[in-house]
């Protein structure tokens, strides 16, 4: 089902939708994240180890990862705003249904199916947004919606604070019957933009398939980049969120709870700051120069580096704080406009595609990261140690941006 749009109605259209998904985006992961806030609860509730309760996270990112690729497929293939309906509708009912779990297999296998069903937002979002936004306000669009995502992120612990409360059934409940009802609310108001004639009939006579459309997006260097690129920005971040906490603890000598406020206090709010202003800057950039939205992230990354760097050398709290405070602002710059770099190097028809596996790829790295980090505390090297290497895999990734952006002016001048 498709919208049109005259000049006047265009910029009304384009922004409602991204306000709409900004509300889904922030439901899409707390749904997701705040399981994790109720850990006490839910083992009280229902009795497992620390292993079965670890596994019904990496459950959930192992299906979501896998399932990503085809999800994005889904969306080029059909409606993007039907798969985001229909995604939001499946996930909500089934954050519903945990609720009702009774038993550790019960509760698995909820998270397994939220995983599948969540997966097929993301790409389907992005994509939407990036095709109402195809002007000079397409990577603050995104921007503003990836604030949105963190916003879901850090009321996570509303899950916790309802578990405490009252039981942690109900948190599961109320933003269950939130969800679905509000996937009812974008079934009158979503739309998907209306194709040019002459790109309509384009793509009828062509036969979008998912594996012609890996075949195309891998066929294309600059794509292959993206993904290593992508791959490492998500070991680095997971990194860092997940080693922040004990590196202030253990280097400063802090409380397990002052080390925690310093390490995610500031992390979200200057991320969403980030989000939005990374997105402005590549706008605002791009009326002069079409390349602004790889030069941006590039940037971003060069600053977030020697911060990053900085702060593992400091001795001082405080120093430490500043430099992952500026790492927290500008590397998400690169997150603001990976949809918006994604268009300009692949394939139209396979834009959600390729932006599923991109996230397929960086949820299997990350995890790996995760997992070697960890390899690497066993074996008691310093997680200053671990920080320097973040911040020249930084630098490395800069670099991959950079060859990206030569395949762009390559192939623009050919």
């Amino acid at each position: 089902m498709t919208v049109s749009v005259n000049k006047e109605n265009a910029s009304f259209a384009a922004w409602l939708v991204v306000g709409l998904l900004c509300v889904v985006g922030a439901l899409n992961y707390l749904d997701r994240i705040m399981i994790t806030t109720m850990r006490t609860s839910i083992v009280d509730s229902i009795p497992m180890t620390d292993a079965q309760f670890g596994l019904l996270t990496s459950v959930f990112l192992w299906v979501y990862g896998l399932l990503s690729p085809f999800a994005g497929y889904l969306a080029d293939r059909f409606s993007r705003s039907r798969v985001i309906i229909v995604s939001l509708f499946i996930w909500s009912l089934v954050t519903w249904l945990t609720a009702h779990a009774s038993t550790f297999e019960e509760l698995l296998a909820t998270r397994a199916l939220m995983g599948i069903s969540e997966a097929c937002y993301i790409p389907a979002a992005l994509a939407l947004i990036s095709d109402y936004h195809k002007g000079v306000t397409r990577s603050l669009a995104l921007g503003i919606h990836l604030a949105g995502i963190m916003v879901g992120q850090s009321l996570g612990f509303v899950g916790g604070w309802i578990a405490e409360e009252h039981r942690w059934n109900d948190a599961f409940t109320v933003f269950g019957i939130a969800g679905v009802g509000y996937a009812i609310v974008l079934f009158f108001l979503l739309r998907d933009v209306k194709k040019d004639q002459s790109t309509s009939k384009d793509v009828a006579s062509k036969e979008i398939s998912f594996l012609s459309g890996l075949k195309d997006l891998f066929a294309k260097r600059s794509f292959v980049v993206l993904l290593v690129f992508w791959g490492l920005l998500g070991i680095i971040g997971w990194m860092i969120l997940g080693w922040l906490p004990t590196y202030y603890k253990e280097h400063f000598n802090l409380s397990q709870t002052t080390a925690g406020i310093y390490a995610t206090g500031y992390m979200h709010p200057l991320s969403m700051v980030g989000a939005i202003l990374g997105g402005y800057l590549a706008d605002r950039w791009n009326k002069t120069n079409n390349k602004a939205r790889i030069l941006v992230p590039i940037i971003g990354l060069l600053i977030a580096a020697p911060a990053v760097f900085i702060a593992s050398n400091a001795d001082v709290v405080y120093i430490a704080i500043a430099g992952f405070m500026v790492y927290a602002l500008t590397r998400v710059f690169s997150d603001t406009n990976l949809m918006a770099v994604l268009r300009m190097v692949s394939n139209e028809r396979y834009i959600a595609t390729g932006y599923g596996v991109l996230n397929m790829f960086a949820c299997i790295v990350g995890g790996l990261g995760i997992y070697a980090s960890g390899v690497l505390r066993d074996a008691n090297v310093d997680m200053s140690v671990l920080f320097k290497i973040a911040s020249v895999t930084m630098i490395v990734c800069a670099g991959l941006l950079y060859l990206v952006k030569k395949d762009v002016e390559n192939s623009t001048n050919k």
